[in-house]
């Protein structure tokens, strides 16, 4: 298996070298050169199994044997989940009126990005230790991935660390998972702007290709390859685990509801549907609405500024993961996508072309959803179900009660047949217990589990990047005081 850039300009690399970088050498996003494309046997095969059995075969067709042997894979991807409190690993709460959440957040920081991180680090560990590597790894975050990061390799001698978080732009809880981890490994630095803002740095650094080589730079956001590959099992274990039955011809479909930020969860969708998943995908965003404008009007634009909601993760006007969309749908034109984001990047307002746009809006529907309705759907899901959502999560649920109350008797003989009786999956990226202040805004109960009650009482620490600051010399200045102390502490006799 062999991985290009969206942006054609970049030579191939193997799953090792997709890894271990962040952007690719052109400023693309390294994608599959080919899809595997999986039969209707296949599918009935997986549709019995577990997700971490799900992952492992989803990994083994992207993962060459002659990297990782089998043994081995299977091995890490265990290791990986070990320390997840729910025993499948993710969970499926079957709630009334047909409303399906998939909880992905039973790991160690009660978010989805355990997921794929904890999978990513053991890949990433493998790897530098095979070869005697350093890395640093740069990541921004709205909130859960810096978390998942820092956790998924917290205390490796291998690894540096350096996240960049939106101070005062996270929950506390949020912020606290990250500013309480003193490790030697770890640095983490609060920025005075927002997760868009936070990104220019990164991606300012990892434009230059030199600096980035000499220094081991790579990435844990979802621009990493790895990251995306394990959230496609998501995808297929929503549609095992809510398809009616796999025994008809052609094969039921699944909605699957995404809640989307950065898009990493619906590219993953986006490439499950290209290998032949039967699924149809529905972007659920807040009012940060550039996916949904342009999957309904073909308007890639950002707005003027961003707006600060309840689903707070989600709070982004750049969402990179939408390059990888444009680069599949537009049948892997490198040149295609380049033109598109090159324009992007230079007028931050982009109107798709009519083919494309026609592609993408047959592959996913898109909807925004208001913070009022957010608080409305977590109330109403409780008061039905006695269920805490996130607001994350009530912005994919808040489609299903829309959905639902399209349905109404009256209503039927007027709506199309496919939505009469339409098996749909919400994706549950985050646990309640995080978002405290929006669920008791709710007036909703909630018991916080003692492990994040306890991060209250822990000492912190963070380095300020303020708004006069040059924040891209400060990182630069990091990445190269981190090199140094490595090399140096690498050439000491042990």
């Amino acid at each position: 298996m062999w991985y290009v850039s969206t942006r054609g300009m970049a030579p191939r690399v193997d799953f090792e070298g997709a890894l271990l970088s962040g952007y690719a050498p052109d400023g693309g996003l390294f994608m599959p050169e080919e899809l595997p494309q999986l039969d209707r046997e296949t599918l009935h095969q997986w549709s019995m199994l577990s997700y971490p059995s799900l992952v492992k075969e989803l990994c083994c067709l992207f993962i060459g044997s002659e990297l990782i042997p089998r043994d081995n894979l299977n091995d890490l991807i265990d290791q990986a989940f070990s320390r997840f409190r729910h025993k499948e690993v993710v969970h499926l709460s079957r709630l009334r009126d047909g409303l399906n959440v998939l909880e992905l957040w039973h790991g160690p920081t009660y978010a989805f990005k355990d997921l794929s991180l904890c999978c990513t680090a053991q890949f990433l560990q493998y790897f530098l230790e095979k070869r005697k590597k350093h890395v640093t790894v740069v990541v921004g975050t709205s909130g859960d991935t810096g978390s998942a990061a820092i956790e998924s390799v917290k205390g490796a001698k291998n690894v540096d660390i350096i996240v960049l978080l939106p101070k005062g732009h996270c929950s506390k809880i949020q912020e606290l998972q990250m500013t309480t981890v003193l490790k030697d490994n770890v640095h983490v630095f609060g920025v005075e702007g927002n997760s868009d803002e936070l990104d220019e740095p990164i991606r300012a650094v990892f434009a230059d290709v030199a600096f980035v080589q000499k220094h081991n730079l790579m990435s844990l956001n979802s621009i990493n390859w790895s990251r995306v590959l394990v959230q496609i099992a998501h995808h297929f274990f929503a549609y095992f685990r809510c398809a009616p039955s796999l025994d008809t011809t052609p094969l039921p479909s699944v909605e699957v509801t995404v809640p989307t930020g950065a898009a990493g969860n619906l590219a993953a969708g986006c490439i499950a549907q290209s290998m032949g998943l039967p699924i149809r995908l529905v972007a659920a965003v807040n009012c940060n609405d550039i996916i949904c404008r342009t999957i309904q009007h073909g308007d890639f634009s950002v707005s003027e500024a961003v707006q600060p909601t309840l689903a707070s993760a989600m709070d982004i006007q750049v969402p990179y993961n939408m390059e990888r969309i444009f680069w599949l749908l537009s049948g892997s034109d490198g040149q295609v996508t380049r033109r598109l984001m090159e324009q992007f990047e230079r007028t931050q307002s982009l109107s798709l072309p009519k083919e494309l746009h026609g592609k993408l809006s047959g592959a996913v529907t898109s909807e925004s959803v208001s913070d009022e309705a957010i608080t409305q759907t977590m109330i109403r899901c409780w008061e039905e179900n006695q269920y805490l959502l996130c607001p994350h999560s009530a912005v994919a649920v808040s489609h299903h009660y829309q959905q639902m109350d399209l349905q109404q008797p009256s209503l039927l003989p007027i709506l199309p047949n496919s939505l009469h009786h339409t098996a749909r999956c919400c994706l549950a990226p985050a646990s309640a217990a995080k978002f405290s202040e929006a669920v008791r805004a709710a007036g909703l109960p909630l018991e916080v589990p003692m492990e994040i009650l306890a991060l209250e009482d822990k000492e912190t620490r963070c380095t300020p990047m303020q708004r006069d600051d040059n924040w891209t010399l400060m990182l630069r200045q990091t990445i190269e005081a981190l090199s140094w102390q490595w090399r140096v502490h690498a050439s000491i006799p042990s």
